[in-house]
């Protein structure tokens, strides 16, 4: 099913510039309204169309375009804006489809008994390679980068991310390449 955006996800007063690595020029970088849909601001929930209510089983989903050499960059605007909203550190999971988090590549070189301990004890964001998502407890909100890996690693890794996000899943990628794989997936 492709990630279209239902209604604007992205304020134009919550983008900030950066700069494209590659070509050196500034780019707004898009940022997630954090939150359930009900918390966003717009009209209260009795009047919203009826064709809109929500699933509560259902994670929101929300893309973020980004290039894939920005992926990560995006995922962890998106990281500090939820945590800056208040949202509690253990609530986060972000997974990669490519190159690990440089995090996730710091904490595995004490071990994987001591990465997955801190895993289990909930009490920080937790970055994960996509392909182990299986093992990643259910969290309210996960972050996907899509910063490269392959199409068939992406489409494995969007269900699993979905199946652990309690009311968000937060994707973090190229629209067009999201959709296509997606499409492909289904």
């Amino acid at each position: 099913m492709p990630l279209i955006p239902e209604e604007p996800q992205i304020h134009e007063s919550a983008q900030g510039p950066r700069v494209a690595p590659a070509t050196g020029r500034t780019t707004p970088t898009p940022r997630p309204v954090p939150g359930p849909r009900s918390a966003r601001p717009g009209p209260p929930p009795a009047a919203r169309p009826a064709a809109r209510t929500e699933n509560r089983s259902v994670p929101q989903i929300q893309l973020i375009p980004a290039p894939l050499d920005g992926a990560l960059d995006a995922a962890e605007e998106a990281v500090d804006m939820l945590l800056d909203s208040g949202r509690a550190p253990g609530d986060v999971l972000v997974l990669t489809t490519g190159e690990q988090h440089p995090w996730a590549a710091h904490e595995l070189s004490f071990g994987e008994a001591a990465y997955w301990a801190q895993h289990d004890a909930r009490d920080d964001v937790f970055y994960a390679d996509a392909a182990v998502a299986e093992r990643a407890a259910t969290r309210p909100v996960v972050i996907v980068a899509v910063n490269g890996g392959t199409d068939d690693a992406t489409v494995r890794a969007l269900p699993a991310a979905m199946a652990r996000a309690g009311v968000l899943l937060i994707v973090c990628g190229d629209p067009q390449r999201v959709n296509a794989v997606l499409g492909a997936g289904v």
